[in-house]
């Protein structure tokens, strides 16, 4: 297994937010972590990254305790996207994505590494933002460009915490579609999701998180199960027919028309 979860276990001072965690990833598929607002996909992703350590449990990665490695061999086995990052320093794009090069760097970075930093904007389709300082990037620009970073570090392991996050739609195909031929190579990808609707339509397999416990965890065909994810948002919901799969809309009338604003119209 590429990725091996066992009873993970984690609080914040008293409070709980792992309950025995245990799931597996394969490599060659798109994976999904969902669940609702606060069920603990964000730290369960650091976790499995090693910026946390885990109260009770083990993860596994490439066969290999976590625990064990090293940072160097961390940051050469696991590329690592945080949901959020704030710029402090007016870096130029290209340099921020050439970070992803530093756990294979000596002194200074050379001619590969540079090469692969400018392979990685390509591939995200931001090269023409090379030259431009990072902290003056939108929201989804920045984004893309971390995506960047990690490609450049060219991991065998990607956790990436809502990497679709303020991309518009033409953008998160894009990086639905990268992930994608990146699983397809063999790699193992994990990513938190915010709307199951889109791990539905392009995750291979899901993973699906509730108030720190893992609900099921399995390929695409064993996770389509309307109920299951009304069991993990505490809503109602209908599946709606799309090709092979479906997606999900809210299971709820239409509020009722309040009376008299037919005359405002």
């Amino acid at each position: 297994m590429s990725l091996d979860v066992h009873e993970l276990r984690f609080a914040y001072a008293a409070q709980p937010v792992l309950r025995g965690v245990s799931f597996r990833v394969e490599p060659g598929a798109l994976s999904a972590l969902l669940g609702p607002n606060g069920s603990g996909k964000s730290t369960l992703l650091k976790h499995l990254a090693g910026f946390l350590p885990p109260r009770q449990g083990r993860v596994r990665v490439l066969g290999r305790d976590l625990a064990g490695l090293s940072l160097r061999e961390r940051a050469r086995l696991i590329g690592f996207l945080p949901q959020s990052h704030v710029p402090v320093f007016p870096f130029r794009v290209a340099e921020v994505v050439l970070t992803g090069r530093a756990a294979g760097i000596t002194f200074l970075p050379g001619r590969k590494d540079r090469e692969k930093a400018a392979e990685a904007l390509a591939r995200v389709g931001i090269a023409h933002l090379a030259d431009r300082p990072y902290s003056e990037l939108s929201g989804g620009e920045r984004q893309l460009v971390l995506i960047a970073r990690v490609l450049a570090q060219e991991p065998r392991v990607f956790l990436l915490d809502e990497p679709l996050a303020h991309l518009d739609i033409a953008n998160q195909v894009r990086v639905v579609r990268l992930l994608k031929e990146l699983a397809a190579a063999g790699l193992t990808v994990l990513i938190v999701m915010h709307d199951p609707n889109l791990a539905l339509l392009f995750a291979d397999g899901i993973v699906v998180l509730k108030e720190g416990r893992v609900l099921r965890f399995g390929p695409h065909g064993e996770m389509a199960d309307r109920r299951l994810y009304e069991e993990a948002y505490g809503v109602a919901l209908a599946a709606v027919p799309f090709g092979d799969r479906f997606l999900l809309v809210p299971d709820a009338a239409p509020p009722a028309e309040p009376p008299g604003l037919r005359a405002f119209r």
